[in-house]
């Protein structure tokens, strides 16, 4: 496994987040953390990039535990992360932006990933190259956030909640991107509550409920698991 986690505990103080959580995703997969709100998904994904600390429990990259380490130093490793917030910078241009995910010392090269060639992926962007990004559309602001993580050259990508809150015709847009992305072999991890989005992009879906993974398998295994579907993530 590319990145594996095994084990995980996580608190928020007296809090039991993450008990005992388990999953890895693999060089050339797409992989989907679904639940619904307020499940631990996100918990999870901030376990990784070491925005949260476990308790207990590893996470492998490359078999390497990062568990516990700053996310900047994980960053560097390779692990590409998109909040949820988006977090991009209101006053800045989208130029600056993309620039602002460079990591120090960053290295180009034919395969890495520049501004043109971000613009080759999001046009849109590029139309609104000298934009501020406050300025910029719910839809707009997530393809800006996903583009800026690419610039600094991972290799897997975690995203967090990409089609919260978004119109289903920039649901399809993103969903696209991400197809793109994946095809330009980078392994990807969602953290979605959509179930109809994970089944269209993952290859392997984890389900989560209350801080525990209940269910593991293909997209097709889910579509065949109504007991799973019906308890856990339909409403």
């Amino acid at each position: 496994m590319l990145l594996e986690i095994k084990d995980l505990n996580t608190f928020y103080e007296q809090s039991h987040i993450l008990q005992g959580i388990s999953l890895g995703i693999d060089t050339g997969e797409i992989g989907c953390l679904l639940g619904r709100n307020g499940v631990g998904k996100s918990t999870t994904i901030k376990s990784i990039i070491g925005l949260v600390i476990p308790q207990s429990g590893e996470v492998l990259f490359k078999s390497r535990n990062v568990a516990g380490m700053p996310p900047h130093d994980i960053a560097k490793l390779g692990v590409g992360y998109v909040p949820e917030d988006r977090r991009i910078f209101p006053t800045l241009s989208v130029r600056e932006n993309l620039i602002m995910g460079v990591k120090p010392g960053q290295k180009n090269n034919e395969d890495g990933w520049s501004v043109e060639k971000v613009y080759k992926y999001f046009p849109g962007l590029q139309a609104r190259d000298k934009q501020k990004g406050g300025f910029l559309s719910g839809g707009e602001q997530q393809m800006l956030t996903i583009a800026r993580t690419l610039m600094g050259n991972p290799e897997v990508l975690l995203i967090d909640e990409p089609t919260e809150g978004l119109a289903p015709l920039i649901v399809k847009t993103v969903e696209q991107v991400i197809q793109d992305i994946h095809q330009h072999n980078i392994p990807i991890l969602l953290v979605e509550q959509n179930m109809r989005v994970a089944l269209r992009l993952a290859g392997r879906i984890y389900v989560m409920s209350k801080g525990k993974i209940v269910f593991h398998g293909t997209s097709r295994e889910l579509k065949e698991a109504q007991e799973v579907r019906e308890k856990y993530l339909e409403v």
